[in-house]
């Protein structure tokens, strides 16, 4: 029996057993989030005045909070944290606050890409990969733009515009667009009603007005506490700490999800021949971090589990790996020194059903798309 199979057979069996979900371990890990959260952001912002070393020692510790509290909020947004829906959602919407990240729309999206998980023609991951064969199309100068833009270096700025800036901005644009279509509509059509101008309007920001009031209380609480932070603290105190730790920790959730189904031959299947458990046990790495590390990513790096049904919770995802982990010979294991090797794979390529780097692709395709380049240029010119 092929490992796929085997997984199919005991799948059942293992979710019944973690998939089961308790209040006070989800309180308590709410809890020692929350309470050091505030806690190192007070502390961090006081110490300014004391030691910017002392400053820098606490922002590092309190990013790799931020980073946890993003992990609740994926959690509640599964779920899998607390036994009812209601806890995981306000639960979900305070982290989500606390990370700048509008949690209910955030998950929408995010239960997508568990949906399509290794169908890279449905969902290409954080990085919007390409195809190869897209890739191919490109000009020279946009190749080389691509693969810089997805350097590892560049992580930061993806934070920011992740925690900070993309979900303020989407929501300010969005609103300004209904607002001047409601007024431009209610000028020409009198008659029509709020409601009736409200299910015409379309956009790319939100898919329903339940995911635009989730992104409106969001931004309201957020932009809120910014204000009377700033002016507790003074404004360039906070916001100098605020951005830099939010854009930092913005930027290893993004290396995290990114290096774990991108990495050296991971599973990227298109529509056809798709397979759910081939894409749990070869599109997905099983992060082999330190103790302290799987704690502060409240143990995603268990991710291979986490995709075979993202129903169990966080806390059961290391006792569940351990007891199955025949399961789990196949999946490939990455380790810290192994992160800046497994973000070069940014390219899918559709033929062969894998992720690639940029290197492989010139060995592989390089001198076919040349020629091909070449043939058109000869056919125009014929």
């Amino acid at each position: 029996m092929n490992p796929t199979d085997t997984l199919k057979e005991h799948k059942g069996d293992l979710i019944a057993k973690y998939a089961k979900r308790n209040n006070l371990s989800a309180l308590f890990q709410t809890l020692n989030t929350i309470i050091p959260y505030f806690v190192l952001f007070y502390l961090c912002i006081e110490s300014l005045s004391i030691s910017y070393w002392l400053a820098a020692g606490l922002g590092c510790l309190l990013i790799l909070f931020i980073m946890r509290v993003f992990m609740m909020m994926h959690d509640c947004g599964h779920g899998c944290l607390y036994e009812k829906p209601m806890p995981n959602q306000v639960v979900g919407f305070v982290m989500g606050v606390l990370c700048g990240v509008p949690q209910h729309v955030w998950s929408k999206h995010h239960a997508y890409h568990h949906a399509t998980n290794g169908n890279w023609n449905k969902y290409r991951g954080p990085l919007s990969v390409l195809s190869v064969d897209e890739y191919g199309k490109l000009s020279k100068k946009k190749q080389k733009s691509y693969g810089n833009n997805r350097n590892i270096l560049l992580a930061p700025l993806g934070g920011f515009m992740y925690f900070i800036f993309s979900p303020r901005f989407t929501w300010i644009k969005g609103t300004i667009n209904f607002v001047t279509y409601f007024l431009t509509q209610k000028m020409t059509h009198s008659s029509l009603s709020f409601k009736e101008i409200a299910n015409k309007f379309e956009t790319k920001y939100w898919n329903n007005w339940q995911e635009y009031f989730h992104m409106a209380g969001n931004n309201i609480v957020l932009i809120s506490a910014w204000v009377l932070a700033a002016n507790y603290f003074g404004a360039m105190n906070f916001f100098i700490v605020y951005v830099v730790v939010l854009s930092l920790s913005g930027a290893l959730g993004i290396i995290l999800f990114t290096i774990q189904h991108n990495f050296e031959d991971s599973y990227a299947s298109g529509d056809d021949n798709w397979n759910y458990y081939s894409a749990a046990l070869e599109g997905t790495s099983y992060l082999d971090l330190p103790k302290v590390l799987h704690w502060f990513t409240a143990d995603i790096g268990y991710h291979h589990i986490h995709h075979l049904s993202a129903r169990i919770p966080n806390y059961k995802l290391e006792k569940c790996h351990e007891e199955y982990a025949h399961l789990f010979n196949d999946v490939v294991r990455i380790k810290l020194k192994d992160v800046p090797q497994a973000f070069k794979y940014i390219l899918w390529d559709n033929h062969n059903g894998r992720m690639i780097s940029v290197a492989q692709y010139d060995a592989l395709y390089g001198q076919k798309t040349v020629d091909s380049v070449e043939g058109q240029k000869v056919a125009s010119n014929s």
